[in-house]
């Protein structure tokens, strides 16, 4: 219940944003003005919200930090680019980025928390619990393919990886058993 509703208020928080990102920001164009130190002015860089057309140091660079007749000296020695970028492209990747890490938390929180009560469940309670000194010789999911088998009602994909995954848990156990009781390294 707590995860559909985390789902429903992210989903309607990415439709929120997805919404204003289609709108044109004034703060996506820019003309960017870089003018070094002429005379007794220090260097400085100006930037202002302009079109194409008025990106030029007559238009952007206020105040003109020289009088009259050095204007012209003085412009032609700033280097005006015009920039724009797309403002509503940046806010997607964030929230794709944003999305996929919130669905690894769910992932992860099932691991964590939800996982485990289904393996109880599904494998009954004794055998999570055994300790490795009472394993022994027994493989501890030794009856996990005939659990599986029988329950029908999950799908069969799920059996494959359920069944992958304990025929990999014995192969580690076997593993142990070499390395630590017999000091045999595999090769």
């Amino acid at each position: 219940m707590k995860t559909v509703l985390l789902v429903e208020t992210f989903s309607v928080a990415c439709f929120v944003l997805l919404s204003q990102v289609s709108a044109k920001n004034s703060e996506d164009i820019r003309c960017k003005c870089i003018c070094p130190p002429y005379r007794n002015t220090n260097g400085h860089i100006y930037n202002k919200n302009a079109s194409l057309k008025d990106c030029n140091c007559l238009h952007v660079v206020e105040p003109m930090p020289v009088d009259g007749n050095d204007v012209e000296a003085y412009c032609l020695r700033c280097e005006c680019k015009y920039e724009e970028r797309s403002s509503g492209t940046i806010k997607f990747t964030i929230i794709m980025y944003l999305s996929i890490l919130g669905l690894l938390l769910l992932y992860m929180v099932y691991l964590t928390v939800l996982e485990p009560i289904l393996k109880r469940r599904l494998f009954g309670h004794s055998q999570l619990i055994q300790s490795e000194d009472d394993v022994g010789d027994q493989q501890p999911f030794a009856n996990a393919h005939n659990v599986l088998s029988r329950s029908h009602s999950r799908p069969n994909m799920l059996n494959k990886v359920e069944h992958a995954q304990q025929r990999w848990r014995r192969q580690v156990q076997e593993q142990r058993k070499s390395v630590f009781d017999r000091h045999v390294v595999l090769s």
